[in-house]
């Protein structure tokens, strides 16, 4: 598959994502939200400045509704989640469950999380995200001990999502985590952000996000989790090995095939003209909750 930066200088594609990033700073026509009601808690990255709701809603990757990041916002609000929303939940459990969201909101408290979100395509953004740890809903199902890794699954419907022809990916979406990476508490299931349920584009009606690595592994609109023993398939790691390891943890230090990770540029703040740009930081700056996962580990041979 080709992509924009694969063939444009480094320069020419960051501004035009920084010009596109400006000129869709618009309120966008989507359904309103819910009103959710969340408690604080002390995994905040309360000292950076959360960026501006409507960049983070209009910005946006989620291949099933276009691989511009301004179509997801056009095209997700034409779709209409079913109703119950269920999640099987499956493999290597001594209870397997099959839940709707309900039933999956009533097993923990709602958090209000403040994260930094990293995009591989060397931008970031920082959310408060709502929801509670994945490990809640893990440990409904008792894992067994042969359950080493955990396959997540997305929603696919090829009547109302592109074909994976035209968007060069494979669908169902899939993605994966470590068994001890899927139970760290930074781990988030989540149901909203900015106080709402999540739109459509963000990953509605449940996603995970996990902070130290790159967005494509928060998997958005899940429908099926598997605890496995062996490491399972992921999307980007099928459609592109040499870019897009099973790890995915952010590193400045192991750079992407087609650009650098040193840098990014925090969407909402500095201007068109002179944008944001931080220093990229390994594992997103939550090194001291995570780096011990990873112990031993070659992050370059393992990216």
């Amino acid at each position: 598959m080709l992509f924009y930066s694969a063939v444009t200088p480094k320069h020419i594609y960051l501004n035009r994502r920084r010009f596109l990033a400006a000129a869709l700073a618009l309120p966008i026509p989507a359904a309103a939200a819910a009103k959710l009601s969340a408690r604080k808690t002390a995994f905040n990255a309360d000292f950076e400045k959360i960026t501006p709701q409507n960049f983070v809603t209009t910005y946006n990757n989620y291949y099933e509704f276009g691989t511009g990041k301004d179509e997801p916002a056009k095209n997700a609000p034409k779709w209409k989640p079913t109703s119950p929303w269920t999640v099987r939940i499956e493999g290597e459990v001594a209870q397997p469950k099959t839940l709707d969201l309900d039933q999956i909101l009533k097993l923990a408290p709602l958090e209000e999380r403040i994260y930094r979100h990293r995009c591989v395509e060397a931008w970031s953004i920082v959310v408060p995200w709502i929801g509670f740890p994945l490990s809640t809903l893990l440990n409904q199902v008792k894992p067994t001990g042969k359950a080493k890794f955990v396959a997540f699954e997305s929603f696919y419907d090829p009547q109302l999502m592109l074909s994976p022809r035209k968007a060069g990916i494979q669908f169902p979406y899939v993605e994966g985590l470590r068994l001890d990476e899927a139970l760290h508490p930074l781990t988030l299931l989540t149901v909203g952000m900015y106080g709402e349920t999540l739109l459509n584009q963000n990953g509605a009606p449940l996603r995970l996000v996990i902070p130290w690595k790159y967005g494509f592994k928060s998997i958005k609109s899940i429908v099926r989790i598997r605890l496995v023993e062996q490491q399972p398939p992921t999307t980007w790691n099928l459609s592109w090995p040499a870019a897009y390891g099973f790890f995915s943890n952010v590193n400045p230090n192991h750079d992407h095939p087609t650009w650098d990770q040193k840098e990014e540029q925090r969407l909402g703040e500095g201007s068109l003209l002179s944008p944001k740009i931080v220093k990229t930081q390994l594992f997103n700056g939550y090194g001291n909750q995570v780096a011990k996962l990873y112990e031993g580990l070659d992050l370059n041979r393992n990216y």
